[in-house]
C-alpha cells in the first residue's frame, strides 16, 4: 500500500532517494525543474525493504476552462524501478493519488508520455480533446505541442468540463504541461 507524504514531511534521505528513482526511470531526462514541479503537494511512495520502489505525486495548480478558474490536483512524477515494473506499483502510487484528487480537487490533470498513456487510459483518465494553453506572463498562449499529451480525471460529483473546449494552465519554469 502507498504511503502518503507532503512534500514538508519527506526526510532529505527520502528526496535523494525519490530523485534517484525519477532520473533513472526517465533515463537521466528528468530535469530540475521536472523535480520542482513535483514539490509542495503530497508525495504517494511504496516502499519495499526500506527502499522506495514507486513514487507519484500530487500538486495543487490553478486552471482556467469555460470563463472560470478550476483547483486542479496534477499529477507529477510517477515512476517505478525498472525491476518491479509491471508488478502492479505504479496502480498503487495512482490508487492513492486519484484518491486526494477525487476528494480534493475540480478534478485531476496530467501530461503523459507516448509510453504512460496506457496507465492513464485504462484507470478512465480521459484525452484533452481541446485545445491546450497557459497563462502566460504575456498572455493566454496556445501549447499545440501538448495537446495530445494532456489527460484529466473528472472527479465524482464534479463539474462538468468540455473536453472540446480550451484548458490553460498556470505558468511556472520548464515544461509548463
Amino acid at each position: 500500500m502507498a504511503r502518503t507524504i507532503p512534500t514538508a514531511g519527506l526526510t532529505a534521505a527520502q528526496r535523494t532517494e525519490i530523485r534517484r528513482l525519477l532520473d533513472a526511470a526517465f533515463l537521466g531526462t528528468f530535469s530540475d525543474d521536472d523535480w520542482d514541479h513535483s514539490l509542495g503537494g503530497l508525495h504517494f511512495v511504496v516502499e519495499e525493504r526500506g527502499v522506495i520502489v514507486a513514487h507519484a505525486a500530487v500538486v495543487q495548480r490553478s486552471f482556467v476552462h469555460g470563463g472560470r478558474a478550476w483547483r486542479c490536483g496534477y499529477v507529477e512524477a510517477v515512476a517505478v524501478d525498472a525491476d518491479r515494473r509491471g508488478q502492479g506499483f505504479a496502480a498503487e502510487v495512482m490508487d492513492a493519488a486519484e484518491s486526494v484528487i477525487d476528494r480534493a480537487y475540480d478534478f485531476g490533470a496530467l501530461s503523459a508520455s507516448h509510453a504512460g498513456r496506457g496507465l492513464y487510459v485504462a484507470r478512465g483518465w480521459l484525452p484533452w480533446r481541446g485545445r491546450t494553453a497557459v497563462l502566460a506572463p504575456t498572455g493566454l498562449t496556445p501549447t499545440p505541442e501538448d495537446d495530445d499529451s494532456t489527460f484529466v480525471r473528472l472527479v465524482p460529483d464534479g463539474s462538468e468540463l468540455d473536453l472540446d473546449g480550451t484548458l490553460a494552465c498556470d505558468w511556472r519554469n520548464g515544461d509548463v504541461w
